[in-house]
């Protein structure tokens, strides 16, 4: 009999949803384990920065519930990377809370890894100053400063923790930070597997059922991994595998769709081919894993201001003639009108940004339809500044100067922009920047995460 792992993946984020019957459906005894992915940094840096998870207490409250209760029914691992979004400690720990009111609700007992991914900080500036820091392209400047002054900084753990806390009899691991990867290939690495396959595999079914032909909403995926490929399955039964639609998921969050590094090494797609097995499932082998030394990751988050900001449309084919200049003299107005209320003190001490939707607010100078007269244009105005009052009083100012900037073809006054929602500007959450686009030489996987068990 050919030696194989089986696993399932039941969203490709956890909080989103997925169909609670086609979850059970795929529930068997002859799974290894069961993994979910629960963060990105594809919402920007405030979920790290300022505490916050992507989604709601009662959407991961639902989705935990399920996999919770799914795993201990047929007694295997159950395994969520970056937790809460972010993967911080709070973020973490949110979850951890949630996972214990669904232990005793259902009157549960199991024994619970928690991963913490914010490293200890003393440890990465006796990193930095060994040379161990390596900068990702881009990557803007750092100093000891910025590891001492960031709101939160944390590693992106690799498989390694994920094979530790198991190997402590962990059955619900809570991991901070993590590649996404690495949840889906601890196991099958463990157990022996090629870890070519086992890599290419877990990158896929990081995100679920996301490699079908047609995703009309979330669903999962079920993989069988032997020594010679590795074979998807939609859990689903409307849905389907393609070989076109799973070699495409290497262009996905990828700067190159033949190597893609984790922790430890380099996934290598060169020679991965890929063929239907059945109507549904597609059969992946040839793929290849690279050792190099091994690295983490780092993300961190600072808070740089507070924002507010202001939306609305322009319709008037008179000023979307001339748009361009009427917009630069706007700007000027607003930076004039600014200088007369705060004088020179505010200079350099605020900004705002603008995006203009049906004109340029997405792809900007490369927008194709530039130098074409649009039917309507979107005006969102962010200002930022040090203090909460200012950035909304700066909002304040730039809605009012454009919602009266005219052009030489109207006379007297005009009102030129319509507001969606009443009031027409608002405060917004602090602004956070990402501060490090880096990886750290490591002497050991598990050198910047701790792990506590906790039995419940």
């Amino acid at each position: 009999m050919t030696k194989q792992i089986k696993y399932l993946s039941p969203t490709g984020v956890l909080g989103v949803g997925f169909s609670e019957d086609h979850f059970m459906a795929a529930l068997s005894p002859d799974l290894a384990f069961i993994g979910c992915d629960a963060g990105s940094t594809d919402g920007g840096p405030a979920n790290l920065g300022g505490n916050k998870p992507f989604f709601s207490h009662g959407a991961i409250k639902r989705d935990l519930r399920i996999l919770i209760k799914g795993a201990r029914k047929v007694d295997i691992p159950l395994m969520i990377g970056s937790c809460g979004g972010s993967g911080g400690d709070w973020n973490l720990n949110w979850v951890w809370e949630i996972v214990q009111e669904i232990a005793r609700e259902e009157n549960l007992h199991f024994k619970t890894a928690v991963i913490e991914s914010e490293p200890d900080r003393e440890l990465l500036l006796q990193k930095y100053r060994e040379g161990k820091f390596r900068a990702l392209d881009p990557a803007p400047e750092i100093d000891e400063d910025t590891l001492r002054d960031t709101d939160h900084i944390v590693a992106m753990m690799g498989a390694e923790a994920y094979q530790e806390a198991l190997a402590n009899g962990a059955q619900v691991i809570l991991a901070g930070r993590s590649t996404d990867a690495a949840i889906f290939a601890a196991i099958p690495v463990a157990q022996g597997f090629p870890p070519g396959l086992c890599w290419h595999a877990a990158k896929i079914m990081e995100c679920g059922g996301a490699a079908v032909v047609s995703m009309e909403k979330p669903e999962g995926m079920i993989c069988t991994i032997t020594d010679d490929y590795f074979e998807l399955e939609p859990v689903s039964p409307t849905q389907s595998c393609s070989p076109l639609s799973v070699a495409a998921h290497a262009l996905y969050e990828t700067g190159d769709p033949y190597m893609m590094r984790e922790p430890g090494g380099v996934m290598d797609l060169t020679h991965a081919r890929y063929e239907s097995s059945s109507e549904r499932t597609v059969r992946v082998s040839g793929s290849a894993f690279h050792p190099e030394p091994y690295t983490v990751k780092l993300e961190g988050a600072k808070k740089t201001g507070y924002r507010a900001m202001v939306l609305g449309g322009v319709r008037d084919p008179m000023i979307l003639g001339q748009f361009d200049s009427w917009f630069g003299g706007l700007q000027d107005s607003i930076r004039n009108n600014i200088d007369a209320v705060y004088g020179e003190s505010m200079a350099g001490k605020y900004r705002i940004d603008f995006k203009l939707y049906g004109h340029s607010g997405v792809l900007g100078s490369r927008e194709p339809t530039l130098g074409q007269t649009p039917t309507e244009v979107g005006v969102l105005m962010v200002s930022q500044a040090e203090t909460q009052e200012v950035a909304y009083a700066i909002a304040g100012q730039a809605a009012h100067m454009v919602l009266h900037h005219t052009v030489p073809e109207w006379q007297g006054l005009v009102s030129n922009l319509a507001f969606p929602i009443a009031p027409h500007f608002w405060s917004l959450d602090p602004a956070y920047q990402f501060v490090l686009n880096h990886v750290v030489e490591l002497d050991h996987p598990l050198e910047l995460h701790r792990i506590r068990y906790e039995e419940i």
